[in-house]
């Protein structure tokens, strides 16, 4: 049965941690990367809806967006080897796996901006947490390590980042062009419905 309670705490809590540290990015990245790592340790909250993976190309998913905008929680599902383009975000970001193992390469502008120059790979595993911002590196491409089974993802960003206007790269020529994601989803979980733990029997 899907403990949604899970969500609803780290939504709160989460929440709690904006309010305390404001735009603080290093803050909300220190901070909250225990509570991601938390969340993901256990596999029993995501509703299914937002868990199926398209044959088409993965699913970004809406799990929750602040009221005010600084922040958002999204379920990322990808089917077999299907990957992003070389994008950014524009804005921090926590990448935490639940299921599954996810590839990110990730790339740098070469010197003088001239070029987009790979910097390196790495594995995500269940439980394993990636940071993103334009401070500390944004710019990858991750893809779905499993060549026969979906991997899900739970993403933290510091916007409502479905609706943030950022950049797909060309490779190497490092040439850009905008783009708005959107989500997979046109509806969220019901975080705040505690009937079902509260009835009898």
């Amino acid at each position: 049965m899907t403990d949604i309670s899970r969500f609803r705490n780290f939504v709160q809590r989460f929440t709690r941690l904006i309010d305390e540290v404001g735009d603080d990015e290093q803050s909300i990245l220190a901070e909250g990367k225990p509570l991601l790592s938390e969340l993901i340790g256990h596999d029993d909250w995501l509703p299914e809806q937002f868990a199926v993976p398209s044959a088409e190309r993965y699913q970004q998913y809406l799990l929750y967006c602040d009221p005010l905008e600084r922040f958002s929680v999204v379920s990322f599902v990808w089917g077999p080897g299907q990957k992003t383009p070389v994008h950014d975000h524009t804005v921090w970001g926590m990448v935490g796996v639940m299921r599954g193992s996810e590839l990110c390469e990730e790339y740098n502008f070469g010197p003088g901006n001239t070029g987009l120059v790979a910097a390196g790979s790495h594995q995500i595993a269940p439980g394993g947490i990636d940071l993103v911002s334009p401070r500390i590196g944004d710019i990858h491409r991750v893809s779905n390590a499993l060549a026969d089974n979906p991997s899900i993802s739970i993403h933290v960003y510091g916007a409502n980042i479905g609706a943030v206007s950022r950049h797909v790269y060309e490779l190497p020529s490092g040439n850009s062009s905008e783009f708005i994601s959107g989500y997979s989803s046109t509806v969220v979980p019901n975080l705040w419905d505690r009937s079902v733990a509260t009835s009898p029997g």
